[in-house]
């Protein structure tokens, strides 16, 4: 995604709910000289690509949110992972640029994906790992 086309999701996923280009566009304003028409184009180009679905309302569209953030910056990741010639290697570079904060997250994430607690671990905590995937 692009800057922009960021910068429209970012809303369409806080909000959580159908939006139209001009609820986006007086949202940007406040950032930002933006037309109408750029909008609607980043719009329709997110629609073009499958992050939204849209529904006719009159003249116009709603636009929705097709997965969560968290499943977005999934996807990237496993992309990047994918993409290495070393996935170890990548694997260890990247957990050794995260915060402490975040390693907690994924140690959280990896005993939630596993499943029933392993003997000796400390129950998972469902709230830092949602937190951190909201990042």
């Amino acid at each position: 995604m692009g800057e922009l086309e960021d910068s429209v999701m970012t809303r369409v996923w806080k909000w959580n709910r159908p939006v139209t280009v001009r609820e986006v566009l007086e949202d940007l304003q406040q950032e930002r000289s933006i037309a109408y028409t750029t909008v609607m184009t980043v719009l329709d180009n997110l629609h073009q690509k499958g992050w939204v679905r849209r529904e006719a309302e009159g003249r116009a569209y709603r636009y929705e949110a097709v997965s969560t953030r968290a499943a977005y910056a999934a996807a990237l990741m496993n992309e990047a992972w994918s993409q290495s010639d070393n996935p170890a290697a990548a694997l260890v570079a990247f957990f050794g640029m995260m915060s402490e904060e975040q390693r907690e997250a994924l140690s959280d994430a990896m005993r939630i994906v596993q499943g029933p607690n392993v003997q000796g671990q400390n129950p998972p905590n469902p709230d830092a790992a949602e937190r951190e995937a909201e990042r």
